[in-house]
């Protein structure tokens, strides 16, 4: 079977985030990938509420200077890295003073949703992508899992299918039912809009069941990987024509990964 570059985006990996099936799976998946042989990415937000010295995060100096525009504003985007104890795998954390300075993840501390969680997901997402170019590391596959990456999808299929490093690049989400109440702020569809998305309809009531939608209807394969699924969002997929397929036998044997990996390439 051939081996794989593939990139891995998550905002929740243990031990960065709690435990959670889509935390537990964000390393899983990764570690087994690379054990048996893949050349494996991994990425999430640098949160503030990860322990920096405890988890021994640094700064990747080579990777610096790049500014990242959300909404005509030039923001600085900081990577930094960390070993993942016993698993022989780097996590790459991308971070900004403005963002992710603060001490929550989505929450403040009276858990109210922060007020720039949209603007926060589209930069997330698309400072993956200018990552991997100044990495100048081409993924086989791109494999997502959770809500603030679904504006990536999209980016990549736009503005980046002819780009040597996504060209060819098979793309992957992973359902795990997480979610938020409401609607994100209107920072996502303007900073879209801005960008010059096009067929955005999805984003503009950016419900999780509207990101979700937008972001499945870009990708070649969609893995539901727990029940609690909402159908809005496996019936978007459908309706997009992506196939999708139960993938909670990858939660206990994510080493199968690399013969569903195989089949996104037949």
């Amino acid at each position: 079977m051939a081996k794989r570059r593939i990139l891995y985006i998550s905002h929740e990996i243990k031990p960065y985030f709690p435990d959670s099936t889509l935390s537990k799976a964000g390393l899983a998946f990764p570690k087994k990938m690379n054990e048996q042989g893949n050349e494996i990415r991994v990425f999430m937000p640098r949160f503030g509420a990860i322990n920096e010295r405890r988890h021994q995060l640094h700064e990747v100096i080579r990777l610096s200077g790049i500014n990242v525009v959300i909404n005509d504003l030039d923001q600085p985007l900081i990577i930094k890295v960390a070993s993942v104890p016993g698993a022989r795998i780097q996590v790459y954390f991308i971070d900004n003073e403005d963002y992710f300075k603060r001490k929550g993840t989505w929450v403040d501390k009276d858990n109210k949703f922060y007020n720039d969680n949209g603007e926060r997901s589209l930069f997330f997402s698309k400072s993956v992508i200018e990552t991997i170019k100044k990495l100048g590391w081409q993924p086989d596959v791109v494999h997502f899992m959770g809500w603030m990456s679904t504006p990536m999808p999209t980016y990549i299929r736009q503005f980046n299918a002819d780009d040597p490093h996504f060209k060819d690049t098979k793309l992957v989400y992973s359902l795990f039912g997480d979610s938020f109440e409401g609607s994100l702020d209107n920072g996502l569809p303007r900073g879209m809009e801005f960008d010059g998305v096009k067929d955005m309809e999805a984003f503009k009531n950016p419900t999780v069941d509207n990101l979700y939608a937008g972001a499945v209807a870009q990708v070649d394969a969609v893995l539901q990987m727990t029940p609690d699924v909402p159908q809005a969002q496996l019936d978007a997929a459908a309706a997009a024509g992506v196939p999708v397929q139960d993938g909670s036998a990858f939660l206990t044997d994510p080493g199968a990964l690399d013969a569903f990996y195989e089949s996104l390439f037949a």
